[in-house]
């Protein structure tokens, strides 16, 4: 699925919409956490998380100094972030990782386009073009240990 956050006209829609994304990724680690059935692939998952949960905390600081209301939870694409996850796990370890690729390149795509957004500050530009790093280090690793399985 190819996402359009990172094209929004204010930085105030744009931080909400990174927060849906996040919640969705986070979602998707969760079900990823719990199908895998290679534990060290868990755990390095897990890892991964965390950076998407630390995402969130400077998004929900963002949204605080913007005066806007932060999303709790993902929306209706979560189902799609999760549903490619338990239809992944039919195959094993390497199509769960293939799935979680895909949702990592929405979020890769989300990052690059919120660190040249024009309402950015330098700080939140900062913070976009760090996350767009995790962002792509997820990917690869998902992508190089999917394709060496």
């Amino acid at each position: 699925m190819v996402t359009m956050v990172g094209n929004e006209g204010n930085i105030e829609k744009l931080v909400k919409d990174l927060l849906y994304l996040e919640h969705d990724a986070i979602a998707a680690y969760d079900s990823c956490i719990e199908r895998l059935d290679d534990k060290t692939l868990s755990a390095k998952i897990a890892e991964f998380k965390q950076d998407h949960l630390q995402h969130v905390v400077v998004l929900n600081e963002m949204a605080r100094e913007l005066g806007i209301e932060a999303p709790t939870e993902g929306d209706m694409k979560q189902m799609l972030t999760t549903g490619k996850i338990a239809l992944a796990d039919l195959m094993g370890d390497s199509a769960i990782l293939k799935a979680m690729k895909t949702n990592e390149d929405d979020t890769v795509t989300a990052y690059e386009r919120a660190s040249r957004h024009e309402d950015a500050i330098p700080q939140s530009k900062a913070f976009f073009m760090k996350a767009h790093e995790d962002e792509l280090r997820h990917r690869a690793w998902m992508e190089t240990t999917a394709k060496s399985m």
